[in-house]
């Protein structure tokens, strides 16, 4: 039998309507990453003249920014923050979300509800109560610090996703471990580990991304130059007297390319944790 006519203009309509709005979503996601990009080889070190595409592209700014700004230093200094963070992440976040998923002890669900209450709170209320804890700790530009701050800060969510994932692994796993007599610990890292792994991945490519476009909490504990991370030297390029707009322009790109390729990488696991941990229930 065939379909009716109106039917097959509207779905040739909202085919071309969702088209449509695609491509205005591309243009408004892309143009300003081409820009920016299109900026880092402009020859013209000014903001008004930038463009996707400069007459004379040059690579001259990003040999600026390695020799004359500090850059190496704080793009080591990011990586050094954002690496440590996701290893102790990986470790602290997971078995943690383990211990409430597996076991029942006592204070198990007044912990739960610790973690959910500290998820409502912004992160910036506690800047003042950190820096006088780093002052107090003689931490002050002290790259382990924010390494502290950035796996603590990220127990409460990752707690509920990892535990909500792993409630889903069935118990009969534990007890047929248990049988054979295998611990807790070689239950975790034999068994629940690597079928958590898409949780876990995760964890670690969030964890990864935070310090390198963290700017606030940085700025507020780092002082030094040479403890500097990227976000606050490129802010600084172009807050300065002789700020060097295209420069900053050659940091950004420089700053996207980890976090692209863990994105490209790992996106497969990024889709599965963003809805494998909702469920919460006991």
């Amino acid at each position: 039998m065939k379909k009716p006519k109106a039917y097959a203009v509207k779905k040739v309509v909202t085919g071309v309507l969702v088209h449509i709005e695609l491509i205005i979503v591309a243009i408004v996601v892309l143009y300003p990453l081409l820009w920016v990009i299109g900026s880092s080889l402009n020859p013209v070190n000014s903001i008004s003249r930038g463009s996707m595409i400069p007459a004379n592209p040059t690579l001259d700014n990003y040999v600026r920014l390695f020799e004359k700004t500090k850059f190496a230093a704080w793009y080591l200094n990011t990586l050094y923050v954002a690496v440590l963070t996701t290893v102790f992440s990986m470790i602290i976040h997971t078995m943690t979300a383990f211990s409430f998923a597996r076991f029942k002890f006592k204070g198990r669900k007044v912990g739960l509800l610790a973690v959910m209450v500290l998820q409502m709170f912004p992160s910036f209320l506690g800047l003042t109560a950190l820096y006088m804890v780093a002052l107090n700790f003689h931490m002050l530009n002290n790259l382990n610090m924010l390494v502290i701050i950035y796996v603590a800060g990220g127990i409460p969510g990752n707690i509920w996703l990892v535990r909500g994932y792993m409630l889903n692994i069935p118990k009969s796993i534990d007890e047929a471990a248990f049988i054979d007599g295998a611990s807790k610990l070689q239950l975790f890292f034999k068994l629940i580990l690597p079928l958590s792994m898409p949780m876990v991945f995760f964890i670690a490519v969030t964890s990864f991304m935070g310090p390198w476009m963290d700017y606030m909490l940085p700025r507020y504990l780092i002082n030094r130059d040479g403890s500097r991370t990227l976000a606050i030297g490129l802010f600084d390029l172009l807050t300065r007297s002789n700020s060097d707009f295209t420069a900053f322009c050659a940091g950004s790109v420089l700053v996207a390319i980890p976090i692209t390729i863990m994105y490209m990488v790992f996106q497969k696991f990024l889709l599965e944790g963003l809805t494998a941990g909702a469920n919460k229930g006991e």
